[in-house]
């Protein structure tokens, strides 16, 4: 008789049922589905999302809801597929929380948002950070709440180590924590990247960082109007920036530069 791996979590909205086949299967599930976050065993009601991985030959396929999505000749090679499922399936059903695609960390008790599309390079600018002592949010979605607080989406960071395969890292491979609960907004570097171009940001006015984040939902305007006063309510405290980087390890330095600068005492006349 087959032997059957599974789990359920209950994130965000969101219940997710998760099946493997193997126990090689079942452990790249584990790491690819909210890692921090507690499992549980079968409760009895539909999932939201099911997820199953299956070897089928010399190759493991990734079924959503029943339906093949990938196919990849190891586990590993399903993570992206995998991660973005779950994305998918939460941005649909979340309710008093609103979605931006940030790169996002804590850093002295205030977030960081580093808002920008998929494969803008926000994922490496993100795991410099942690390199450097910020505490992680999520490398691709900041939820912000009706006051205006971000909350941690602590899927793993999908980074390609110099390769062109996506693998997912934990915070803690990159020796750092992972938040535990919502945060005021302390910055937002609206970042330009290019191989090559060196360091340049200039102060941006609130106003542009509401519509670069307005720009960077993937929430409908015309259904979720409250966003607009999310929005603006996050960024009423924060400092906001924008311009231009090049590689991710200067960047986190230039950025930890600027917040320290803005945290130090001014000198005494």
């Amino acid at each position: 008789m087959e032997e059957t791996f599974s789990f359920e979590v209950h994130a965000f909205d969101c219940h997710i049922e998760a099946t493997a086949d193997c126990a090689e299967s079942f452990a790249v599930l584990d790491r690819c589905i909210f890692p921090t976050l507690p499992r549980s065993g079968p409760i009895g009601a539909d999932p939201n999302i099911a997820l199953r991985v299956t070897r089928a030959g010399k190759a493991f396929q990734l079924s959503v809801d029943g339906h093949q999505a990938a196919s990849a000749p190891q586990p590993i090679g399903l993570a992206p597929e995998i991660v973005h499922a779950i994305d998918e399936a939460i941005v649909q059903r979340l309710s008093a929380r609103r979605a931006v695609h940030a790169g996002t960390v804590l850093c002295n008790g205030r977030v960081l948002l580093l808002p920008g599309a998929t494969h803008s390079g926000k994922s490496s600018a993100v795991a410099e950070l942690l390199r450097r002592g910020a505490t992680y949010f999520s490398d691709e979605y900041a939820l912000i709440d009706g006051d205006g607080l971000v909350h941690p989406y602590p899927r793993p960071l999908l980074l390609r180590n110099g390769g062109a395969e996506q693998v997912p890292v934990l915070a803690g491979e990159l020796n750092a924590p992972v938040g535990d609960g919502p945060a005021p907004l302390g910055w937002i570097f609206l970042l330009d990247y290019k191989a090559g171009q060196s360091w340049r940001v200039l102060p941006m006015a609130q106003s542009l960082a509401v519509l670069a984040l307005l720009q960077n939902t993937p929430h409908e305007l015309a259904a979720s109007p409250q966003m607009v006063e999310q929005f603006e309510r996050a960024v009423a405290g924060a400092t906001c920036y924008a311009g231009r980087r090049g590689d991710a390890a200067d960047a986190a330095l230039e950025i930890l530069r600027l917040i320290a600068a803005e945290s130090a005492p001014i000198p005494s006349p």
